[in-house]
């Protein structure tokens, strides 16, 4: 009998083709596509260029999903998860949106929707196994199941799966994960799929593309304040709301003059103030340590004290060595000697042993070599000025 597997299909290429792989390898295949957000309850589609008809992006998605199902002759569900994605992962993002940070939902998103609430849903359906469209590779040895990074490393989306629980992984397939997009882009051509030529999502996971700072304005309203040089405390212009950026941002600043590039590198949401400071190799831009807190272990959870392995702290970012040592609490402290730019605090530091990502956890607070930098930053960005 044929093992049963459950594809998670999106409407785009990558999905698309993880199904027709398993279709190939023998798998008994079955589609099914999430709905996950209600444009009618949740908030209107706004800023999308090119939502130039009354159809909402994600029912054209559903619609692509349709039509790639019936083109693999492979049965269809869909199953909607609107108050789970609304509990589980938009409140939480909003919430740490207000606190002046930033959270990245895609992570949220795979582990609480698509491999929780989409995994249970699995097993209520009969089957075992589970399958989507990331480009990452699961690996079994000693008995053991471990998530690699994909092989086109271009691509690679284990950073987005570092949530998700380890549990998981022996009953999930990630077809992508063994072959780059050129050849997922063949594949789809060959097989005259309608999505072949239909471009990569960009857009916040199951929200679609739309212009970001004004979907958020339909839950954190604009409140434009002073934008001010951390070195000189001079006003350089106006922001359009201090929870809209983010650290080490550059464009957007609108901030003229020489002096620059001009980047973000702190804010404070009581005083509605960002700030700012010029070229990218600042001392304000760069810590050697942080503080990460809820780490999740795609591995045996390692013991109390240092080891060595490496880290990134944003999508697509090269590995940087690190130290890392468990605290009693469970949090890890992160040393990168060298520095590294922008380690930004609600975002994700994910641990790397070579190609085995063994975990990661949301950054909490970074800190600097130079013992009196920290307590100078906070000074300045958060101290009484005349």
């Amino acid at each position: 009998m044929k093992e049963k597997v459950l594809v998670g299909l999106s409407g785009g290429v990558d999905s698309a083709i993880a199904a027709y792989l398993l279709k190939e390898q023998g798998y008994d295949v079955v589609c099914a596509f999430m709905r996950n957000w209600d444009s009618a309850a949740n908030g209107d589609i706004l800023g999308n260029p090119t939502n130039d008809d009354e159809i909402c992006p994600q029912e054209k998605d559903y619609q692509d999903a349709v039509a790639v199902a019936k083109c693999l002759d492979l049965p269809l569900l869909r199953v909607d998860f609107i108050k789970e994605y609304w509990d589980d992962v938009f409140t939480q993002f909003l919430s740490e949106y207000r606190k002046g940070r930033t959270p990245n939902p895609d992570i949220l998103c795979n582990k609480y929707i698509k491999f929780s609430s989409f995994y249970e849903f699995m097993k209520k359906q009969g089957i075992s196994l589970i399958a989507t469209g990331h480009y990452a590779r699961i690996q079994k040895k000693d008995g053991k199941h471990y998530m690699l990074k994909g092989l086109d490393l271009n691509k690679d989306q284990s950073y987005f799966l570092c949530q998700i629980n380890k549990d998981v992984l022996q009953h999930t397939l990630f077809p992508v994960g063994e072959i780059d997009k050129p050849t997922v882009r063949r594949l789809a051509e060959e097989l005259n799929l309608p999505i072949a030529k239909k471009k990569d999502s960009t857009g916040i996971c199951f929200i679609g593309e739309r212009n970001f700072r004004q979907f958020l304005q339909n839950y954190l309203p604009a409140k434009p304040g002073n934008i001010v040089d951390v070195d000189t405390r001079k006003v350089m212009g106006q922001h359009e709301g201090v929870l809209y950026y983010t650290i080490g941002q550059r464009k957007g600043l609108n901030i003229g003059g020489e002096g620059g590039p001009w980047f973000v590198v702190g804010k404070d949401v009581e005083r509605n103030e960002l700030y700012v400071a010029a070229r990218e190799d600042n001392p304000w831009l760069v810590s050697d340590r942080c503080l990460v807190s809820d780490v999740n272990w795609l591995i045996d959870e390692i013991p109390q004290g240092q080891h060595e392995c490496c880290a990134k702290f944003r999508y697509r970012q090269k590995d940087n060595p690190v130290v890392i040592e468990r605290l009693e609490n469970g949090d890890v402290m992160v040393t990168y000697s060298q520095g590294v730019a922008a380690v930004t605090p609600g975002q994700q530091a994910v641990f790397y042993d070579g190609d085995v990502c063994i975990g990661g956890g949301t950054i909490e607070a970074t800190f600097y070599h130079d013992v009196n930098q920290h307590e100078r930053i906070r000074e300045a960005m958060h101290g009484n000025r005349k």
